[in-house]
């Protein structure tokens, strides 16, 4: 049984944060209702499907029962109270606001049931300049700063090629959701927690992002952002991602390439030599890579413990051999969508291990449980 068996989630949630949050907590063994009002979650329909479902729809809402109630009508409300009483955990992620205008703000909630979390996500909080903005992933994107990091050479900023922080917030809500529930424990009472899309992707592009602010009366040294340090390889048949930072680090990548003459240099010994002679320790490294095939350098990489690692696309991660030992992707019997493939869940509990293959995810055809 996983770790948060007998918990209970009601999830009405829709598109990826929310969702996947509730994904994670019924991988982990919670037991998670999807509430769908009678259009369905928009998401369903987007992007490859088959049978009417897609991929993403089943990625964020794999495990899950599923049972369709429309909010706006009055006669669905007992019902609506009888799942509110009934869960540990309720997720929304509507504009603030909107449950409010249903007839169930998190008052009402907590009066009829005072041991439920409520998690509620939001684009950009529950006030504030932004609060009645709509947020997708590329509008918080450009507000954190992240597509300004992702300028190259000119200065033109660009969007991350994924929902970095639609899956970067829905982590941060199952932790949270994990957190109110262990101080649950504790007290008896349930809260409230509220989980700003902004405010977690400003955590989340703080770390390296930003060190050059982390200074108020500014660092002693400015910095190259750290973005400028990152950059991928050409090799004789593709690519290969790998770093250096450390003394040891070099001396395993110099060892992997079966020490080639033009990075034998004493000054590219530490980490301020190599600094100073960037360009040119650059340029060595990558004519040294390029004199080389993919497998070659891994085989390098792995014999020497080096810090690099083969560029996968789509096709290739797939049959990647890591990837397979890790068993990362498995295959869920989706009905008449045929199996589809999601990822397993990552972590590894050695107690209370987290389902390995999940159900499929609900298909809300007509009212009722699904």
């Amino acid at each position: 049984m996983g770790p948060l068996a007998g918990i209970r989630v009601l999830d009405l949630s829709q598109i990826v944060s929310g969702p996947m949050a509730g994904a994670w907590l019924a991988d982990q063994g919670a037991d998670v209702i999807k509430l769908e009002s009678p259009e369905g979650d928009p998401v369903t329909g987007f992007g490859a499907r088959r049978a009417g479902i897609s991929g993403i729809y089943v990625a964020v809402n794999r495990g899950k029962r599923g049972e369709k109630l429309d909010l706006k009508d009055p006669a669905s409300h007992p019902r609506f109270e009888e799942l509110v009483r009934w869960a540990d955990v309720l997720i929304e992620n509507f504009r603030p606001g909107a449950m409010a205008k249903l007839g169930f703000p998190y008052e009402r909630c907590a009066a009829l049931n005072p041991r439920l979390v409520w998690c509620s996500i939001t684009g950009f909080g529950p006030d504030g300049p932004y609060a009645n903005l709509r947020a997708y992933d590329p509008v918080v994107q450009a507000a954190s700063g992240v597509c300004a990091l992702q300028a190259g050479a000119d200065p033109e900023p660009r969007l991350v090629g994924t929902l970095i922080f639609d899956k970067v917030t829905a982590i941060t809500a199952a932790q949270a959701i994990t957190a109110a529930l262990f101080a649950r424990e504790r007290t008896g009472a349930g809260q409230k927690v509220e989980v700003p899309m902004l405010d977690a992707a400003v955590a989340f592009n703080w770390v390296e992002g930003m060190y050059n602010q982390a200074f108020v009366e500014g660092p002693e040294v400015p910095m190259p952002d750290y973005a400028t340090f990152g950059r991928l390889w050409r090799a004789k048949d593709g690519w290969v991602a790998l770093s250096a930072l450390q003394d040891v680090e070099f001396r395993a990548l110099r060892e992997a390439l079966g020490h080639p003459e033009s990075l034998a240099d004493p000054v590219f010994d530490t980490g301020a030599g190599r600094f100073a002679e960037l360009p040119r320790m650059m340029a060595a490294m990558g004519a040294e890579i390029a004199k080389r095939t993919v497998a070659e350098l891994m085989e390098g990489f792995t014999r020497a413990g080096a810090v690099g690692c083969v560029v996968n696309d789509r096709i290739s991660l797939m049959a990647d051999p890591q990837v397979r030992h890790n068993r990362c992707l498995v295959e869920v019997d989706q009905g008449p969508a045929g199996r589809v493939r999601v990822a397993r869940h990552p972590i590894r509990f050695s107690a209370t291990p987290a389902v390995d293959v999940p159900g499929p995810a609900p298909r809300l055809a007509g009212n009722g449980p699904g």
